[in-house]
């Protein structure tokens, strides 16, 4: 997961470090932080456009050609769990070398990060704060694997 913004708040590291490790069975996980960039508040459209070309151009330092990308946006395709298990198993069976998601910052992502993407998912028009977003996505990544897998957690 390459994620903008440094987390602060222990509650955000610990359900985290909780989903980390329920995922560690299944998936080699590594989180990057990438550094957000200062915004004013109201930022005019050069303002904004400015802000996420910067940390539009720190995620994509991280990408490989060979990668498959998944960016967390708004506009993107809403998915079932179910679905978004299958939408996964698939990435996985397509022969990319990594699946890395993006969760942008407090303005989104680029357009060069979304023009990258292999897939936009969106968990509903619902806005959340990024941090959660964070949360929300090793949330569904490991409940995508469990019923994938037929496990129990499901329900």
């Amino acid at each position: 997961m390459i994620a903008v913004g440094r987390l602060k708040e222990g509650y955000w590291k610990q359900a985290l470090a909780e989903y980390a490790k329920r995922l560690s069975a299944y998936v080699k996980l590594e989180l990057v932080e990438v550094a957000d960039e200062a915004t004013p508040d109201g930022p005019s459209d050069a303002e904004r456009e400015r802000v996420l070309a910067a940390e539009g151009e720190r995620i994509l330092r991280h990408v490989r050609d060979r990668d498959a990308v998944v960016v967390l946006d708004i506009q993107g395709k809403a998915m079932t769990s179910e679905q978004w298990s299958a939408r996964f198993e698939s990435l996985m069976a397509g022969g990319y070398g990594r699946v890395v998601f993006v969760v942008g910052g407090s303005l989104g992502v680029s357009k060069e990060v979304l023009q990258r993407a292999d897939v936009r998912w969106s968990f509903g028009p619902l806005t959340l704060p990024h941090q959660l977003a964070r949360v929300v996505l090793l949330e569904q990544l490991y409940r995508g694997i469990r019923i994938a897998r037929g496990e129990p957690y499901h329900k």
